[in-house]
């Protein structure tokens, strides 16, 4: 390995984000989840957690990802409850985004994106499920003002995934990263082999 490369993998691997996710639920188009995973690995996503039990996960060449889930860890589950459960554990919030009218409905700009929180998106054509809503510990909404009701999957996961960044940023969750030095080498030399 060449200077130059490790040199990337290591300031790749220092910015990941241990305490910021996504879940996905049931999307299902090929080409809405490779540039999930683009987007998601452009701003730093270390896990993504996938919810499959109403469609299967689609086949992603590794070119139309851009080889994006090669860096991606991605853990399947085949209902919202373990999904939940697990995030829940681990602490964290959970915002889904629906178009519905709910009782928990927020804009993305009153979130803070930088404490330990998962977003979730759902399905192209049904959104996310009920039972995703309920246990979910905010809705929110994408603010928009045209004629439109709303984006395509692909275009609101990156809208919100660039909306943390941004905060995320300025809390200087970019440059002091929140995994220890053992985790770091450990992510480091597990890039290394891939």
């Amino acid at each position: 390995m060449t200077d130059k490369r490790f040199t990337k993998i290591k300031g790749v691997v220092e910015k990941r984000q241990k305490n910021f996710t996504l879940v996905l639920e049931n999307i299902h188009d090929p080409h809405n989840v490779s540039a999930i995973l683009r987007s998601a690995d452009a701003v730093g996503i270390d896990k993504i957690y996938l919810i499959y039990n109403t469609n299967k996960f689609p086949r992603i060449g590794k070119y139309s990802s851009g080889s994006a889930k090669k860096w991606i860890g991605l853990e399947r589950y085949d209902n919202a409850k373990d999904c939940f459960d697990k995030l829940k554990k681990e602490r964290f919030k959970i915002y889904s985004t629906s178009l519905s009218e709910h009782k928990k409905n927020h804009s993305l700009y009153d979130l803070d994106l930088t404490r330990k929180v998962a977003l979730v998106f759902g399905n192209e054509h049904t959104g996310v499920s009920e039972e995703v809503k309920e246990m979910s510990d905010k809705n929110f909404l994408i603010p928009m003002y045209g004629m439109i009701q709303s984006l395509n999957v692909s275009v609101a996961v990156a809208v919100c995934l660039y909306e943390a960044l941004r905060q995320r940023e300025l809390k200087g969750k970019y440059v002091k990263s929140d995994y220890s030095k053992k985790e770091l080498n450990e992510k480091i030399n597990n890039y290394i082999n891939r």
